[in-house]
């Protein structure tokens, strides 16, 4: 495979869940006109993770055994978790497919979340920078 899917598809829920983390704490600014947008962002970005997180299985095959296999397995169970907590998140603070305005714990589970994407991110980096993989 020339051109992986994983590394396309990954921006997306970087992205989402990087701005519900933003709009949810400007939410203690701003009010219901940031965090309006949180439960969308999460749920593109869920949805969007799941299909980067498929397209990463298939192309596991390619990563050589040894150091980049660990730094891979370390990548995915973080990613994982990231995934947990964006969609904990998201599944606690509605109320018939109503967002509700974060709470204490939301936000919480946003800063946890948001650790695990910046260390995945950083491993998925390290998986082309430091071992090559996906890499001619």
């Amino acid at each position: 495979m020339r051109h992986p899917l994983h590394p396309a598809l990954v921006h997306f829920p970087v992205a989402c869940w990087s701005l519900a983390v933003a709009v949810d704490f400007a939410s203690l600014h701003f009010g219901a006109a940031a965090w309006s947008w949180s439960a969308g962002l999460l749920a593109v970005g869920c949805g969007m993770a799941l299909l980067a997180m498929l397209a990463g299985l298939v192309e596991l095959a390619r990563v050589p055994e040894g150091p980049a296999m660990r730094d891979a397995y370390w990548h995915m169970g973080v990613m994982l978790l990231a995934l947990a907590l964006f969609a904990t998140r998201l599944l606690l603070r509605l109320d018939h497919l109503q967002p509700l305005v974060p709470d204490t714990l939301s936000l919480l589970l946003d800063a946890g979340g948001f650790l695990a994407l910046a260390v995945g991110g950083w491993l998925g980096g390290r998986l082309v920078y430091g071992h090559g993989v996906g890499r001619d």
